[in-house]
């Protein structure tokens, strides 16, 4: 039994490894993405830019579109990071409740097995050991609500932080808009 728990550990603690580097390849490559799209902008940009001989028409030009580029680009980056990080959240959640449901069963194996091999006269014990766990259950419940709380705060989190790129992408395009 010490084996089989210790085993399932070790699965649970590959996944979320699992899960982790997944995680960061895909930031890491949509870090990369965007720095090699920044750059090959910012070269066309700066090409653009010395065709320019009016100082003037220069600064409004830098400012009509490279700066809202800019800031199209890092809306789009950010709306891809949210994406990345929500779907390693939904895979930590699942690792878990899973996690726990297993313990939960383990448990209700163990209590089981221990009162139905115990000898007679201890039916005392047995309320007694079926109170600690009935109390037992109620903590794995207790951890999957708080597990649950956490990952949803999380997932809040991430929202707003796409709600407030979507506002910004908004502000920007009435900007442009007035101009």
């Amino acid at each position: 039994m010490i084996q089989k728990n210790a085993t399932k550990v070790m699965d649970a603690a590959q996944a979320v490894g699992q899960v982790v580097l997944t995680s960061t390849q895909e930031i890491a490559q949509l870090n990369q993405q965007a720095s090699q799209e920044l750059s090959a902008r910012l070269q066309a940009k700066v090409t653009d830019l010395m065709k320019t001989q009016d100082p003037k028409a220069a600064f409004e030009f830098v400012h009509a579109q490279v700066l809202q580029d800019a800031a199209k680009e890092v809306t789009q980056y950010q709306a891809k990071l949210c994406q990345a990080l929500a779907s390693s959240n939904q895979e930590l959640v699942k690792i878990a409740e899973s996690m726990i449901k297993e313990s939960q069963q383990d448990l209700i194996h163990f209590v089981n097995e221990a009162t139905q091999n115990a000898p007679s006269g201890s039916e005392p014990y047995h309320s007694i050991f079926k109170g600690s766990f009935s109390n037992a259950l109620q903590n794995f419940e207790l951890i999957r609500a708080a597990m649950a709380d956490s990952f949803g705060s999380f997932e809040k989190s991430i929202q707003n932080m796409s709600n407030l790129a979507g506002t910004q992408k908004e502000t920007s395009a009435k900007t442009r808009g007035k101009k």
